[in-house]
């Protein structure tokens, strides 16, 4: 049985875990975005100008995938709630953002990232994508707890005697009656761990981080071939607009980052560097 408070009291509100995961995700890729800058030798100058980025482009690029591939009604029944946290049927609410799409925030990442790269810190892009791809991981995973802190995005019926099978009593409406259902929250949340600790020793032990792209190709294969693979387990988001051979929306969605992981990760031979180009602006 999963039933826990919605958050932690604090006087006079209450700090949601969705939104506490998400303070963790950044907060954690700060601190591990600070080590990789020292690592590299790159000055810290550059730091803040990331992270300003990286959050912009997660939150809309996140909320925009969710509206376009789930819920494009949003447009014509409640505009300004694609862009603010509130709801403006039935009078104006504050909602917080909810309705997130890990597609809408990879395409917006990859497009505020590329604009950092060549306006700012003057690298290739695929040097920020392959120190990027380290923090997503981790970041990722926290975000997923924070779904499950939610009973949100819940797995499909399982077994009562599965080890796996879990009650979700505050789920949405939208799933029906409450029956033992998998953690797919839980199991990708794992699965972007175990990524982050591969990508994380593959760039400390391994010479991968001068060779351009390859972390980002790999990051981009294992993390979109994870989703790919847990959503066989969840329950449809909303509705299904794309539908292909039996795949859902995620599913479909996914298929062509991981063949651009592949992509990168072969042509990132072109763009090696040495230990001592590293820290130098290009």
């Amino acid at each position: 049985m999963w039933d826990p408070s919605k958050g932690i009291h604090l006087w006079i509100f209450t700090l949601h875990f969705y939104s506490l995961m998400f303070v963790l995700a950044f907060g954690f890729g700060y601190i591990l975005m600070t080590k990789i800058f020292k690592i590299d030798n790159v000055n810290q100058k550059y730091l803040e100008p990331l992270f300003t980025w990286t959050l912009i482009g997660t939150i809309l690029g996140a909320r925009l995938g969710h509206v376009i591939f789930y819920q494009p009604e949003l447009f014509k029944e409640d505009f300004w709630s694609v862009f603010l946290p509130i709801s403006t049927k039935n009078g104006i609410k504050f909602t917080g953002f909810s309705g997130l799409a890990s597609h809408g925030a990879t395409i917006a990442l990859i497009l505020t990232t590329l604009y950092y790269s060549y306006k700012i810190i003057k690298k290739n892009p695929f040097w920020v994508y392959d120190r990027l791809g380290i923090v997503v991981a981790l970041g990722g995973a926290f975000v997923r707890m924070g779904n499950f802190f939610n009973s949100e995005i819940v797995g499909k019926p399982a077994d009562p005697n599965s080890p796996f099978a879990l009650l979700f009593p505050q789920q949405s409406s939208e799933y029906g009656l409450t029956v033992p259902r998998y953690p797919s929250q839980l199991f990708e949340a794992v699965g972007y761990v175990a990524l982050f600790i591969l990508l994380w020793v593959l760039y400390r032990k391994t010479n991968k981080k001068y060779q351009q792209g390859w972390l980002f190709g790999l990051f981009f294969i294992i993390l979109w071939a994870i989703r790919f693979f847990v959503e066989f387990l969840k329950e449809p988001q909303g509705d299904e607009f794309i539908q292909i051979g039996g795949l859902n929306t995620g599913q479909v969605l996914s298929i062509p980052f991981m063949l651009a992981g592949f992509i990168i990760m072969i042509i990132s031979k072109k763009f090696k560097i040495t230990e001592a180009e590293n820290a130098k602006p290009e």
